[in-house]
């Protein structure tokens, strides 16, 4: 196919369908998004299997989006510099590689360093996606595109539990990576077939020190989140504590906002004037919002389904599944509101149920909970979500000059990308530190139930976790404690019965209280969305269209 040059406006550039087009973008951004989530619903599985700790179950969810969010903006430089097609090609080729070693992966740490690799590709590609819709689809068709670009998003990020959970039952949780590779070469040859060669007529240039500093302060931030309560906020090594490490990680995010703004005039990692457009700014801020709440839902109630009422991973999915068919409804209905109005009030209101749909999940999860309750805010909240991906990413890139197109698609991903980051390592560690509290005091409350003998080793294995070193054990069947093992095994199985009753009496009001953290950022969204309803021009009814 030969090569295609735009410059400054908008075109239909490609002699196939722009649906088809579409079509094959959507395959690709498909599997790097379901891996945002399919883990989560293998997490009992994998601390089982793989013998890991909470925090190494962290770090095995966010080795992946914290790569990906710290090289999203590159990755969309890259696209503006080589070519979209190129980038997405080379993105998708390696990301089928690091799935298939994640699958082969026989220990934690080779787990972590797969799913680096994973990242790497993920971000390479999902810029070349919105950068390739923006300037292939003309404006006033670009909301029923993107609403179907988001209802992929919305399939992928919610359906991964329902699918992984699937693949975890009836195979391993090995085939959530081996199910990429044959999605992945049938995406890598329709893209080079399909895609259209598009090149700006423009050169950049790579900043690499805004990457450095930008990666470094994501990096020391998410280490101190999600190792603070192992190490009980206290040191790490030597005089380096977990204070001094999210200070560092402040520190490098304010020389990364002086070193963008002293090469302004440049080409800075974040281009000069892009948040300066309230639609854009604020955007970026709520897509990052929606991130956290759905990453920071997913992870506690997946241990709640699993390890605490006891379901497989597959019933597990399926009572997450209505969410994903609420969601995937909604969002074609809301891109085509957000062609016709501007979609601000349609995305107030996705936010609004989204948010509200969380507090009802939050309301259910009690020791006698109600089955639909729970089913309920999960359909009310993933009809929320389908709800806000087409207006959102029309407003954020209405104004967004072609030339800029793959480096605005690049920051938006990458706010997205943030949230989940952020909401997966805050909501973990706030999860952690409600367990470490709560547990060793649930020990105590039970082990009146065993004989005089056994109750001074077995609040020890509870107050083992207070303390560093010890990492909590979540998978299903666990306690979360280090029950010593001389403990006579004619006992043992009614010491473990103890155990786990002790857990579930923990971690349910754990859990009440971290999903108060994404709801209350959730809120934050929704005030947000409500100010730039009163003020964007963009929502005249009267405004012109292409």
């Amino acid at each position: 196919m030969s090569t295609q040059t735009v410059s400054e406006e908008p075109q239909i550039i490609s002699k196939r369908s722009p649906w088809l087009v579409l079509t094959v973008l959507c395959l690709g951004f498909f599997i790097i998004l379901l891996d945002t989530t399919i883990v989560n619903i293998a997490v009992p599985e994998l601390t089982v299997s793989l013998s890991a700790t909470l925090d190494q179950i962290l770090w095995i969810l966010n080795a992946y989006t914290l790569t990906y969010a710290a090289l999203l903006i590159t990755g969309g430089r890259l696209g503006d510099l080589y070519g979209p097609k190129r980038l997405f090609m080379v993105g998708l080729a390696l990301f089928t590689l690091a799935s298939a070693a994640c699958g082969l992966a026989q220990t934690p740490a080779q787990l972590v360093a797969t799913r680096v690799l994973q990242g790497i590709g993920g971000a390479l590609l999902t810029p070349q996606t919105l950068a390739i819709l923006t300037m292939t689809f003309p404006q006033n068709k670009r909301g029923a595109a993107f609403g179907i670009w988001g209802a992929v998003a919305g399939l992928a990020t919610i359906a991964g539990p329902t699918f992984g959970g699937w693949l975890v039952t009836s195979l391993s949780w090995r085939w959530i990576f081996y199910v990429n590779v044959p999605i992945g070469i049938a995406a890598l040859v329709m893209a080079a077939v399909v895609l259209p060669d598009i090149r700006l007529n423009r050169r950049h240039r790579i900043d690499f020190f805004g990457i450095l500093l930008a990666s470094l302060a994501l990096f020391l931030f998410c280490f101190g989140l999600i190792e603070g309560p192992s190490h009980r906020w206290g040191q790490v090594w030597s005089f380096v504590s977990i204070p001094m490490i999210l200070l560092a990680g402040l520190v490098c995010l304010g020389l990364f906002a002086w070193q963008q703004w002293r090469n302004r005039d440049g080409e800075p990692l974040v281009p000069a004037g892009m948040f300066a457009d309230r639609n854009f700014a604020t955007m970026s801020g709520v897509v990052a919002a929606i991130s956290f709440g759905m990453l920071g839902l997913f992870l506690p109630l997946v241990i709640f389904l699993q390890s605490v009422l006891s379901l497989t991973a597959l019933q597990a999915g399926l009572v997450l599944a209505p969410m994903s068919l609420a969601s995937i409804a909604s969002a074609p209905f809301a891109g085509r509101l957000a062609d016709r109005g501007g979609g601000k009030d349609t995305l107030i209101t996705g936010l609004v149920l989204w948010a509200g749909g969380i507090g009802l999940v939050l309301w259910a999860t009690r020791p006698y909970y109600d089955r639909r309750e729970l089913i309920t805010g999960l359909v009310i909240a993933g009809f929320g979500l389908g709800m806000t991906f087409a207006p959102l990413q029309s407003i954020a890139m209405r104004n967004v000059q072609p030339k800029m197109a793959g480096s605005a698609a690049g920051l938006i991903n990458t706010t997205r990308q943030l949230g989940a980051v952020l909401g997966s390592a805050a909501v973990g560690a706030l999860l952690q530190a409600q367990l470490v509290a709560r547990l060793p005091e649930s020990a105590r409350v039970n082990v009146d139930a065993l004989p005089q003998s056994l109750r001074a080793r077995f609040l020890e294995g509870f107050d083992k976790v207070t303390t560093g070193g010890h990492g909590l054990e979540v998978g299903a069947g666990q306690s979360g404690a280090h029950l010593p093992p001389e403990i006579p095994e004619s006992v043992r199985p009614a010491v473990e019965q103890v155990a786990l009753k002790t857990f579930y009496e923990a971690y349910i009001p754990a859990m009440r209280v971290t999903l108060i953290l994404p709801l209350l950022v959730l809120i934050v969204a929704v005030v947000a969305a409500l100010i730039l309803t009163r003020s964007d021009p963009a929502a005249d009814p009267d405004e012109p269209s292409e």
